[in-house]
């Protein structure tokens, strides 16, 4: 049996996994978390897991999505004292081949697999799916993630991005009036798309309403802990509580406006995906007008995006599946 290690590696928790390749599925046969600050060396904590593991079946390909950028085969993450290399990390593991690549541009690499337990699509393209044409995804999280794919003879190549770092540009009164504010309070001279479009963002959008709108006085959601709020924005939101309701259609809308735009700058009529930590826990809201509605009102664009189909990616182990379909592509 053929197997690969996959990795999903985060400044709290480390995820690794054995897949098997059967036939041309993946199946996941073991899966471990790791506490990430209790190894000092992350080949360390490799070896371990791997030592549970039978010879007959110890994997020779891995990847690993880290949270942080590659460059050059190398990544020093930000709050851990581990500094990761492909070829020694490959050497120290008895591995033949290591690749790093970022854990939201992972994603790219097991788009192409996903069954239909793990996805949903949003909306479908006019035409379909172009299997020759770029795909792109972005995810609301604690941040914003954005990667795209590029179409080569090989596969997908994964192209991590900054782009939820551009400038938030507001299409509404309520949004200039919320980036304003935002970068008063905050004291900040610009205001990037992420401070709006994530999870955080979605609680800024609601602390913003609690300051600034009479019903905010006294409302439930006043004493909810910042980290807290974008959860309990959500839940209070589908309860039917006005103004979470507000703040859930503004931030809404601020994101299919962002994921339309980033469909445009790619031209991914291979797909545009949304995943992240929201995709499948606001499926519903992401198949709402409130999302679907801005994401294709681009003007005399609009009917470029006709050509995109949307999906979300909804699996929550897609970081793992994604890097162990980019294991397989080393095998060649």
């Amino acid at each position: 049996m053929t197997t690969l290690l996959a990795g999903d590696i985060g400044g709290t928790k480390t995820l690794l996994a054995i897949y098997a390749l059967e036939g041309d599925r993946l199946s996941q046969q073991r899966a471990e978390r790791f506490v990430s600050a209790d190894w000092a060396d992350f080949g360390e904590l490799v070896n371990h897991f791997l030592a549970a593991e039978p010879s007959s079946t110890r994997p020779c390909h891995a990847c690993f999505a880290v949270a942080g950028p590659v460059r050059q085969g190398r990544v020093k993450l930000t709050n851990l004292p581990w500094q990761l290399e492909q070829t020694a990390l490959a050497a120290q593991c008895a591995l033949q081949q290591v690749d790093l690549v970022n854990d939201f541009a992972v994603l790219i690499y097991g788009l192409p697999h996903v069954q239909p337990d793990q996805h949903c699509l949003l909306r479908p393209a006019a035409s379909g799916a172009d299997p020759q044409a770029p795909v792109a995804i972005l995810g609301a999280g604690t941040g914003l993630g954005v990667a795209i794919g590029v179409p080569t003879e090989g596969g997908l190549k994964a192209m991590a991005s900054e782009a939820s770092h551009a400038e938030f540009a507001p299409r509404s009164e309520a949004e200039w009036q919320l980036k304003c504010w935002l970068k008063q309070d905050l004291r900040i001279e610009r205001v990037s798309i992420e401070r709006v479009v994530s999870g955080t963002g979605l609680g800024e959008v609601m602390r913003w309403l609690l300051a600034t709108d009479p019903s905010g006085a006294g409302h439930p959601l006043a004493d909810v802990a910042g980290t807290d709020r974008p959860a309990a924005t959500a839940t209070a939101a589908a309860a039917g509580d006005p103004l979470a309701r507000r703040a859930m259609d503004l931030w809404l809308g601020a994101y299919g406006s962002t994921a339309g735009d980033l469909a445009l700058q790619t031209l991914c009529s291979g797909g545009l995906w949304v995943g992240g930590g929201t995709a499948g826990k606001l499926l519903e809201e992401l198949k709402s007008a409130a999302f679907l509605g801005p994401l294709q009102q681009k003007g005399r664009l609009s009917s470029v995006l006709d050509q995109v189909p949307v999906y979300a990616l909804t699996d929550p182990e897609a970081g793992l599946f994604s890097a162990a379909c980019r294991a397989r592509m080393l095998m060649g």
